[in-house]
């Protein structure tokens, strides 16, 4: 099985922009990719932060440009967006108690648990008890089945200052609680930060995807709100989307740049004796 994921694409960040908004224009090219590549996904999961407002017209512009796609579509609540507009562009999206969209996938033996952690007017995470109490009882119910994790906001600090949470915020360690001793659990996919990162959480791998819209500076250095720096804090780094591969033992992840350029080499008969080699090699 093969899961496509994008994130961050904040569609209407700049909805007059002429000729037309960099994050469509953008979105549009990783879309494009995606649908010529060689590798056929089975779903696209998008990990929030569809739009920059949470507005209907921005909605309603991701909504268009997803018809083409072949494959279910399953979103997720970033901090930039609204529920009552995702779900009704994405009707058929369930929700748990509450209203929080939040559900879960089941398919070739993998379980995906999507994962909401959007508390509007808030920046950063969040993560009630009712929602940690709904993840809790999925996981005690799916103890010997194979997980991974999407969510918008990475519970960990990345070193990114402007962007992090705090090192103990009451969400983070009522998810950890949730997490700990869950040794099905795969990974963790996540969005958010516009940067690929790679770290831990609970002993679990998390991973960060890159955004469809513009990246995030890689600056690590500590930052002040009360001291203006002219820092770099975005750039136009080309967008990114994720393949995570599942071959029922094993979810390995690849990150493909929607960007130009040249193929040095094509599988053709001057080069099977090294493909040959490279499979005779494994017996």
């Amino acid at each position: 099985m093969l899961i496509a994921q994008m994130t961050d694409i904040h569609i209407g960040f700049d909805p007059e922009a002429k000729p037309e908004e960099l994050n469509r224009i953008r979105f549009r090219e990783t879309l494009a990719r995606l649908l010529k590549a060689p590798n056929t996904p089975d779903m696209l999961v998008l990990t929030g932060d569809l739009t920059d407002r949470g507005d209907r017209d921005s909605f309603e512009k991701i909504a268009a440009a997803l018809e083409e796609v072949p494959w279910p579509i399953h979103p997720l609540m970033g901090n930039h967006d609204s529920r009552e507009e995702l779900l009704r562009v994405f009707p058929n999206c369930p929700t748990m108690d509450g209203g929080f969209v939040q559900y879960t996938i089941e398919q070739d033996g993998l379980l995906i648990i999507m994962l909401d952690t959007f508390d509007e007017g808030r920046h950063g995470g969040a993560f009630c008890e009712a929602r940690a109490a709904w993840l809790s009882e999925t996981l005690a119910a799916n103890r010997d089945t194979p997980t991974v994790i999407f969510m918008h906001h990475p519970p960990v600090v990345s070193g990114i200052g402007w962007m992090d949470p705090g090192e103990d915020e009451p969400w983070m360690l009522r998810l950890a609680e949730a997490m700990t001793d869950q040794p099905q659990i795969h990974a963790i996919h996540c969005g958010h930060l516009h940067r690929p990162i790679n770290t831990r959480f609970c002993g679990i791998p998390l991973s960060v995807t890159p955004s469809v819209a513009p990246l995030v500076s890689m600056d690590l250095r500590e930052i002040s709100p009360d001291t203006p720096d002219a820092r770099a804090l975005i750039t136009t780094e080309p967008p990114t989307y994720a393949l995570h591969l599942w071959n029922g033992k094993t979810l390995v992840s690849h990150y493909e740049k929607v960007s130009d350029w040249d193929v040095l080499a094509n599988y053709g008969p001057h080069l099977q004796p090294m493909i040959r080699e490279m499979f005779s090699e494994r017996e």
